[in-house]
């Protein structure tokens, strides 16, 4: 009985191994060759001018438009898929227009009292190809930040920034990845 005990034993390692071996290779051949980085990025396209938003939002959030347009610059130059560059030597450009702020309530508790607001930004953005001349993409981008209001003097202007962070994302992988 202590023999076949072994041999149970024996078998369930090879089996549990094999197992193990078998995702573990999936995993590294389905995911080896994908890459976020250049996935949709014209490769003649190098350089990418990013001009400052422009902000035709009713609401008019003082330096929401640098702040875009900052947290952009800095994403792409993370990113490393195209050079950031002026408008003069870039083989592409990114033009951003907040069209929307809007600042709703986005939890109501039982009292009706507003226990979380929701700040959404609408960017809309056109992608251009200044070497063919054409337009890649033309897209509206639309994301948000919460906060509780009342909390402190900086919790709605961190819900500016984190709305601003999501977008500034969303418009990277648009550009790089084709999402």
């Amino acid at each position: 009985m202590k023999r076949f005990n072994e041999k149970i034993n024996g078998i369930l390692r090879i089996l549990v191994f094999s197992l193990l071996f078998g995702i573990s290779a999936v995993i590294n051949f389905g995911c080896g060759s994908y890459s976020f980085t250049g996935a949709s990025v014209p490769a003649h396209l190098k350089t990418i001018a990013i001009p400052i938003a422009e902000d035709k939002s009713p609401a008019a959030i003082p330096g929401l438009r640098e702040l875009l347009t900052d947290d952009l610059i800095q994403k792409f130059i993370s990113d490393n898929s195209l050079q950031v560059t002026e408008r003069s030597t870039a083989n592409a450009t990114l033009e951003c227009v907040i069209t929307s702020v809007t600042d709703a309530p986005a939890i109501v508790s039982a009292g009706e009292e507003i226990a979380s607001r929701r700040l959404t930004i609408i960017v809309k953005v056109v992608y251009k190809d200044l070497i063919q001349r054409k337009t890649i993409f033309e897209s509206t981008f639309t994301n948000h930040g919460d906060y509780v209001p009342g909390e402190a003097t900086n919790e709605r202007e961190n819900a500016v920034a984190i709305a601003v962070d999501k977008i500034s994302e969303d418009i990277l992988l648009a550009v790089v990845s084709g999402w």
